[in-house]
């Protein structure tokens, strides 16, 4: 059977990085965690305690970094110039900083053009804010997955404590919410729903819920003939 690029957009915190892997797991494809990638980016740019409104620093960053998967078995690490650095991409200082670093244009372009050369053969899934629309807008399959920020917060807050993270539920919820309209309202490749996209909302279902139900989806576009 053909392999095809699913996408998976939605808002910070819906699940999606969960869902992409899971999904790829299930379908033997390859997972590309683009919004790992942004953050790789954004640590990058507090390391080097870049300025984001000086555009020759930001454009020879990009020039200079190198992002890339590991995959061992079920663990997955994303390497920022060879260092594993994917506890350090999930602080809130870098998820807040991440929705400014990812709506610079040569940010964009950078990994653009690298999810864009990871994934055009197919067999993969990815996960971002505009893959269906922009990065991949070709995709056979595209989801669009959201929850309340509420709910979205929550699960962040949850995720935070179990690595031992010190955080406030209600400050968590109200960065979920700031990240929600910076991602929203930004100049440049805002979040976007593609309009062939499926919608589901995650809110009060489970991770294996929404799993069979876009494995399901999945598996009558992958048949000729069966793909609705």
């Amino acid at each position: 059977m053909k392999k095809l690029i699913i996408a998976i957009d939605g808002p910070s915190g819906a699940g999606k990085s969960t869902l992409s892997k899971a999904l790829a797991d299930s379908l033997h494809y390859t997972n590309i965690d683009t919004g790992a990638m942004f953050r790789a980016v954004a640590l990058q740019t507090m390391r080097q305690s870049i300025d984001l409104n000086d555009e020759q620093q930001i454009e020879a960053m990009c020039r200079s970094i190198d992002i890339r998967f590991d995959r061992s078995g079920t663990e997955e690490r994303i390497l920022l110039n060879g260092e594993d650095v994917s506890a350090a991409i999930r602080t809130p200082d870098v998820s807040l900083l991440t929705a400014q670093v990812a709506a610079l244009p040569v940010v964009r372009k950078t990994l653009l053009n690298l999810q864009r050369q990871m994934g055009e053969n197919g067999g993969v899934v990815l996960e971002g804010r505009d893959i269906g629309s922009v990065v991949f807008p070709d995709a056979e399959v595209k989801f669009f997955l959201s929850a309340t920020a509420q709910q979205r917060g929550k699960r962040r807050y949850l995720e935070l404590k179990a690595k031992g993270i010190e955080v406030d539920l209600d400050q968590t919820i109200a960065e979920v919410e700031a990240r929600d309209l910076a991602d929203s309202s930004r100049q440049h490749a805002p979040l976007l729903r593609a309009a062939d996209a499926i919608d589901i909302d995650s809110t009060s279902m489970s991770i294996s819920e929404v799993l069979s139900k876009m494995l399901g989806i999945i598996n009558r576009r992958m048949i000729p003939g069966t793909e609705r």
